[in-house]
């Protein structure tokens, strides 16, 4: 059986939205919230060890720079009209590039510094047609896990080979399932920036990258951004659509179009390749898959809560609150109401469950329960708190919430 994600959110208490708000804008309830908050926080730490540096730039841009990047020109039907304040129209941004090429122009930049890594999870906007809006597949607003690194062009090709292997490792703490990969290409009947020769060398340091980290790809003519190819990283959802959820691109348009160049090595200027690349998209399609993925039984070190304790009666409410005192380094839930059976059923996408009983409150242990049906033997609080601190912080490395 299929599993929906626009289903399972809402019974889950993941996600919502209302037509007051607007058709393609949903809104995070706690529970979904505290999940992509701890994978916001894993992409910032895995970005940042790679060399990242992070940013925040505005969500709005004068029409001009849009004009100036090629966006208005080539992608102005997915992007909202602009608005007049004053003497300037502003455009809520369609992509976070134009933003980050300037602040790559903000000061003067030398090849010591580069490779430079710019980083931000910034919110877009697309002006999607009601019609293809679905859950959180197909939003209008949403919060892109986006990065540009400037380069020399022989630096090029390890920098998008480097993020290749970074897409992979994030992929594997989030079990992601299956990927597959395109390489998407220029094809007819549509506009792009640049000449036949920028999109020569862009498509070569993509190949080659490709080949190095021996991966098998399929090629997609005419799904190339109009200013460079891409790699996309595809997955398929239940109903047999697919989607891209991770891209890393080349450019040398944008870098020609904002006159951007750094001090070389011989004294002179020369203008630096611009590598789009983000390792998972927008949190919004990522979670729609995610939750699909794993039934809305997250890994647990992004599951909304982590640890669920169940007091038998009302005589160990006490000793309830105290354990989950005690584990407040985990996001942590105290259920009281219903059987003890019925609250067992009713936790079944908690990885961990601890039912305290008078003997469990006596001598401060648990008898943890996992989500498969698994129960461990009894063991003191602090060991059981132990464990499920280790067990996340293996899942994605040495970070810890």
């Amino acid at each position: 059986m299929s599993v929906d994600h626009r289903r399972l959110g809402r019974e889950l208490d993941l996600f919502d939205s209302d037509p007051l708000i607007g058709s393609g804008l949903p809104f995070w309830l706690p529970d979904g919230a505290a999940a992509r908050h701890e994978v916001e926080s894993y992409l910032y730490d895995l970005e940042r060890r790679a060399g990242y540096r992070h940013v925040h730039s505005p969500a709005l841009g004068r029409r001009r720079m849009y004009e100036l990047s090629g966006h208005w020109h080539n992608f102005a039907d997915e992007m909202f009209p602009p608005m007049r304040v004053g003497a300037d129209e502003l455009v809520l941004r369609p992509s976070l590039c134009p933003h980050h090429a300037l602040i790559f122009r903000a000061r003067g930049r030398s090849y010591r510094e580069l490779p430079l890594r710019i980083a931000e999870l910034g919110p877009m906007y697309r002006a999607e047609r009601s019609g293809v809006l679905g859950g959180l597949s197909r939003v209008r607003s949403m919060l892109l896990n986006d990065a540009h690194v400037f380069c020399a062009e022989e630096q090029a090709g390890a920098e998008v080979a480097g993020v290749l292997r970074l897409m992979r490792e994030a992929h594997a703490a989030l079990g992601m399932g299956p990927v597959s990969y395109r390489l998407s290409l220029r094809g007819p009947g549509k506009r792009y920036g640049g000449d036949d020769a920028m999109w020569a060398r862009a498509e070569g340091l993509l190949r080659a990258a490709l080949s190095e980290e021996r991966i098998s790809y399929a090629e997609a003519p005419g799904e190339a951004a109009f200013y460079g190819p891409k790699i996309d990283v595809q997955v398929v959802d239940p109903s047999g659509r697919e989607w891209t959820l991770a891209t890393v691109q080349v450019d040398y348009h944008q870098p020609e179009r904002f006159e951007l160049e750094y001090a070389d090595a011989s004294g002179g200027r020369s203008r630096p390749v611009m590598v789009h690349r983000s390792l998972a998209g927008s949190m919004e399609r990522l979670f729609g898959h995610l939750i699909e993925v794993h039934g809305g039984a997250f890994p647990v070190w992004y599951a909304p809560v982590q640890l669920a304790i169940l007091p038998v009666g009302a005589d160990q409410d006490e000793a309830a609150r105290e354990f989950a005192a005690r584990a407040a380094d985990l996001r942590v839930e105290v259920l009281h109401d219903g059987s003890v059976g019925a609250r067992i059923r009713e936790c079944r996408k908690i990885p961990y469950l601890a039912v305290i009983g008078a003997r469990e409150a006596a001598d401060r242990s648990v008898a943890l329960r996992l989500r498969d049906g698994r129960q461990l033997a009894p063991m003191p609080g602090a060991a059981a708190i132990e464990l499920i601190l280790n067990r996340v912080a293996a899942a994605i490395g040495n970070r810890r919430r």
